[in-house]
C-alpha cells in the first residue's frame, strides 16, 4: 500500500493540473462564447435586412505598422491606459472569479494595482488618479442587471473607491474637459450614459440613439464613439459641448458584427485608431475626410489600442489588448 501512495499522489496533482487548466481556458473563452453569439444573432438580421449605409468587404491597407508580442498568458484584456510614471494598466477580467486591474513595465515587470474587480472595462488616468468601470460583462448587459459602477483608484495608496453605481455593463469610458465621465453600453439597451464631475452618484442617460456603441474617446471638443454589433460598423461622432445635438456618423469597412469595433484612441496626427475584434485588426480613419484603412492585421481579439505614455514607452507606437490575453506593440513603418 505504501508503495502506491506516490502514484496516487502523482495522479491527484495531474488532476488538479486539469483542473486548473480548464477554468484559465473557461475565463478566456466565457465572454468570447458569448460574443460570438451575440455576432452571430446580429450577422442574421444582416442578411435578413438590407444595410442603410454601404457595406464594403475590406479595408483599404495603409503602410502596415510592425506588430510584436510584448506580454502574454493574462486572462480576457479589456482595455489599457498608462499611467504616465512608467506603468501600463490593463482590465484583467475573467468570466469564472473576480477580474483586476494589472500593472506592466516595459521591461516585462507584472503586477497588481488593485484586485477583487468584478468586470473591468474601460480606464481613464487623471493625474494620481485612474479610473475604472466595473460589471461589465456580457450577463449584466443582456439581463440588464445594475451591478456596473465607476470607481477611482489612488494610484500611490492603491485605495479604490466607488463614485457612481447602479449602472448596467459600463463598457467604454472617457473623461470630457469639465471633468465630467461618459461610459457606454453596447448590449441589451445600448446607450451612452454621463457622470457629471459634481455629482457622480446621478448618472445621467444622454443618449439612446446611437446604436451599439462600444469604445469612446474624447479629442478636444469631439467625441467619438464605435458601434459594435450594428450591420455597419461606424465611428460617431459628437460636440462634446451639445452631446444631445446632432451626429455625424462615418461608415467603416467591413460586416459590423463580423468586425465588432471596439475600442480606439486618437492619434497625435488627429486620426482616430480603432480595433476591430473579432477581425482582429487595426484601422486609421481620418475624421475629417471619413476615409479609413487598416495599419495591421493578425491581432487576435484585438479589444483595445492606445499610444504609449510615460518613462519606457514608445509614444509613436501603438500598444493593443486582446481578449486572448496578450500585449501587442504596433511600431509605425519608418518614412
Amino acid at each position: 500500500m505504501r508503495a502506491q501512495r506516490p502514484e496516487l499522489l502523482q495522479q491527484s496533482r495531474t488532476r488538479r493540473a486539469r483542473t486548473q487548466g480548464e477554468i484559465v481556458r473557461s475565463r478566456r473563452t466565457g465572454r468570447i462564447g458569448i460574443l460570438a453569439l451575440a455576432s452571430a444573432a446580429v450577422a442574421a438580421i444582416v442578411t435578413a435586412a438590407p444595410a442603410t449605409a454601404e457595406m464594403s468587404s475590406a479595408p483599404n491597407r495603409c503602410p502596415q505598422w510592425g506588430v510584436q508580442t510584448i506580454a502574454s498568458g493574462y486572462g480576457m484584456l479589456e482595455n489599457l491606459a498608462f499611467d504616465g510614471r512608467g506603468a501600463m494598466l490593463l482590465s484583467d477580467s475573467s468570466f469564472v472569479t473576480p477580474g483586476a486591474v494589472r500593472t506592466l513595465d516595459a521591461a516585462g515587470g507584472r503586477g497588481t494595482l488593485v484586485d477583487g474587480v468584478n468586470g473591468p472595462g474601460g480606464l481613464v488616468v487623471d493625474g494620481d488618479n485612474v479610473y475604472v468601470t466595473t460589471g461589465n460583462t456580457a450577463v449584466s448587459g443582456l439581463f440588464g442587471i445594475a451591478d456596473g459602477t465607476v470607481d477611482v483608484v489612488d494610484l500611490q495608496t492603491r485605495q479604490r473607491r466607488t463614485i457612481s453605481g447602479g449602472l448596467v455593463m459600463p463598457n467604454g469610458l472617457a473623461r470630457l474637459g469639465n471633468g465630467d465621465l461618459l461610459t457606454t453600453r453596447n448590449l441589451g439597451a445600448p446607450g451612452l450614459t454621463r457622470i457629471p464631475a459634481d455629482r457622480p452618484g446621478q448618472p445621467e442617460t444622454v443618449r439612446t440613439d446611437l446604436g451599439t456603441v462600444d469604445g469612446v474617446a474624447v479629442a478636444g471638443d469631439r467625441v467619438y464613439l464605435t458601434t459594435s454589433f450594428d450591420p455597419v460598423s461606424e465611428l460617431k461622432v459628437l460636440d462634446a459641448r451639445d452631446l444631445r445635438g446632432p451626429v455625424r456618423t462615418i461608415s467603416l469597412p467591413g460586416v459590423g458584427p463580423l468586425n465588432v469595433a471596439d475600442d480606439l484612441t486618437v492619434g497625435p496626427d488627429g486620426a482616430v485608431y480603432l480595433a476591430y475584434n473579432v477581425a482582429g485588426r487595426v484601422l486609421r480613419v481620418n475624421p475629417e475626410s471619413g476615409e479609413s484603412c487598416e495599419v495591421a492585421s493578425g491581432l487576435a481579439l484585438a479589444s483595445a489600442v492606445k499610444f504609449g505614455a510615460g518613462p519606457g514607452w514608445d509614444p509613436r507606437a501603438l500598444y493593443a489588448t486582446g481578449f486572448d490575453g496578450t500585449v501587442r506593440r504596433l511600431t509605425p513603418p519608418v518614412g
